[in-house]
């Protein structure tokens, strides 16, 4: 289901807090589209987290269970609906686990989030995709600064998320001083590393390597649906 499932305990828990610090949004935002307001929505986010590390839910859960993705949300939905049974919020601090979550501009995002007809669950797939594509694009940008080709990386990423633009490789070329065949050569190397990372991602979020191009299927979908 995870790959923190193949992992030692301290291991595992920091790869886990790593995915949590990464893709909590989504759950905020699914949070939201069940009723709850800001403070609960927050409240709720870090609780389940705090949860999940702390009662190891991600180690026990059985195989078949498959993408991390799917089993996050599951579980988000029945703690959820433990806490409003309980009609109290959780309680924490003492020995427990905390999670350290930058929810400050948790609602400011969701604002401008369009309106729309789609369920809670189709906002949170949606949600992880666009989440996902970000911290990708990000881990490339830092690679490509820490070459020294932060000038390349920006004049460059607006061919990730475009359809084939040869016609326009004339622009770059000109702002960085190269041939287009240059600019095509390095456009073809960017989109490569970026669907590299991208795989790299969702490998760890789910059982098998076989799994990945299934993963990549169904968020991609995701990002079509409105």
């Amino acid at each position: 289901m995870l790959s923190t499932g193949k992992q030692d305990g301290s291991d595992a828990d920091q790869t886990l807090s790593a995915l949590c610090q990464i893709y909590w949004y989504p759950l905020y935002s699914f949070a939201r589209r069940q009723g709850c307001d800001s403070t609960t929505a927050q409240d709720m986010t870090q609780g389940f987290f705090t949860h999940l590390l702390e009662s190891r839910d991600f180690r026990s859960a059985k195989r078949e269970r498959g993408r991390f993705r799917s089993f996050l949300l599951v579980s988000m939905r029945h703690f959820m609906l433990n806490e409003w049974e309980k009609q109290r919020a959780k309680k924490r601090g003492g020995d427990r686990v905390h999670v350290s979550l930058n929810l400050s501009d948790a609602e400011s995002r969701y604002a401008v989030q369009p309106a729309t007809t789609e369920t809670a669950e189709a906002a949170f797939d949606r949600e992880w995709a666009l989440t996902l594509l970000e911290h990708v694009q990000s881990q490339l940008e830092s690679e490509y600064a820490d070459a020294g080709n932060a000038e390349t990386f920006e004049c460059l990423k607006r061919y990730l998320t475009t359809e084939r633009q040869e016609d326009r490789y004339q622009d770059a070329a000109d702002q960085l001083g190269i041939s287009t065949s240059a600019v095509k050569s390095a456009v073809h190397r960017l989109r490569k590393r970026f669907r590299h990372i991208l795989r790299a991602e969702i490998a760890q979020t789910v059982e098998a390597e076989a799994d990945v191009d299934d993963e990549l299927k169904s968020l991609f979908a995701a990002l079509t649906k409105r």
